[in-house]
């Protein structure tokens, strides 16, 4: 696993469900992305905006960048950051409309989502 969050360096427990949710985000595979909607579905509990609360409180120590809104609009605020992951790992993206400079594109939803099977 990578960098230690501020919750594991101060050995308070991590809420079950976050372990829940942190343990599907590191399941998806490079260039892939799951929405929040899909996590919750996937688990059978909960909804995208509980999966988006435990995401922007413990989601740093996993690949965060694959979970993510089901319009394909990157995280406000870690747009450029979650780009240069899209890239390295091929993640299918879809040029802003116009390709104006400096728009952001968003992922292709079609071609990005991964539906949680192994393989």
């Amino acid at each position: 696993m990578g960098r230690m969050s501020d919750v594991e360096r101060s050995g308070a427990e991590l809420p079950e469900y976050a372990e829940l949710v942190l343990d599907v985000a590191e399941r998806i595979p490079p260039g892939r992305v799951m929405t929040y909607g899909d996590v919750a579905e996937w688990l059978g509990e909960g909804g995208p905006r509980q999966v988006g609360r435990v995401m922007a409180l413990y989601g740093s120590a996993v690949p965060w960048w694959r979970v993510v809104r089901s319009d394909g609009v990157l995280l406000p605020g870690s747009e450029l950051r979650a780009l240069d992951h899209y890239r390295e790992e091929g993640t299918p993206l879809r040029e802003a409309a116009g390709a104006s400079r400096g728009s952001m594109p968003r992922l292709d939803m079609r071609r990005a989502r991964w539906d949680g099977a192994e393989g």
